[in-house]
């Protein structure tokens, strides 16, 4: 790994011999991923690159922003190619999977407020719709979450026959439907109610009732249940 600092200041991997992971920063964490730099920057010097994109795209300055950045944003950093901007986002996939997978079935939904937090950094960045099928045990305790469409939210693409064939399959006992707008206005569509009266009708029938649609926009959500709509 190319080298810019001066030598009284250890390189990442030689702090991390010395105090662990946790005493690594943002920007040494990513340098070890980043492995090497280039002639001119340092892969120190190329994570900082990466820190700053994240600021001018209004991120914030921590590491959750790579979940958020395509790869051809990251590889408009120089230095960073398509192979190294591959691995970062793998590393950001990884890093939310352990996070999910760590809660288990510790996650409780006992209000809408809690089921938009667990889903807004997922969600509200998307630059198209997603609906979520999140499916629930009688405690409503987190079963499985899956995505039931990309793009516009219409019948024609998230029918309650494959909503339904999927609860049943993972003997959901409630289900709560959860899509983002990316123009960050949750304010609900009436095909958004159009799909919750289908899928709360449905539900009815099948007993697995529909407890919420919640739709995600930018820092913010709307809940058809406080609503009163369900």
């Amino acid at each position: 790994m190319n080298n810019c600092n001066n030598t009284s200041n250890p390189l990442p991997y030689e702090k991390f011999e010395h105090l662990g992971p946790a005493g690594l920063s943002d920007e040494e964490l990513l340098a070890i991923i980043i492995r090497t730099g280039t002639k001119k920057r340092s892969a120190l010097m190329l994570a900082h690159d990466i820190m700053d994109l994240a600021v001018k795209r209004g991120q914030g300055n921590g590491l959750l922003f790579l979940e958020h950045l395509s790869l051809e944003e990251i590889m408009t950093v120089k230095g960073i190619g398509r192979v190294k901007a591959i691995r970062l986002k793998c590393v950001a996939e990884f890093s939310k999977r352990i996070a999910r997978q760590s809660y288990g079935k510790r996650v409780r939904f006992l209000n809408p407020g809690m089921i938009s937090d667990y889903y807004m950094e997922q969600v509200r960045h998307l630059e198209e719709e997603h609906l979520l099928l999140v499916m629930t045990d009688n405690k409503n305790q987190l079963l499985k979450d899956i995505i039931v469409s990309k793009g516009t939210v219409n019948m024609s693409v998230a029918s309650p026959r494959e909503i339904f064939l999927t609860a049943v399959k993972m003997r959901a006992v409630h289900i709560i439907l959860l899509h983002n707008h990316p123009s960050g206005d949750p304010s609900p569509s009436q095909e958004d109610y159009d799909i919750t009266k289908r899928i709360r009708d449905a539900g009815q029938l099948l007993n697995i009732p529909l407890v919420d649609h919640i739709i995600i926009g930018d820092n913010k959500y709307i809940s058809f249940k406080e609503l009163g709509y369900l």
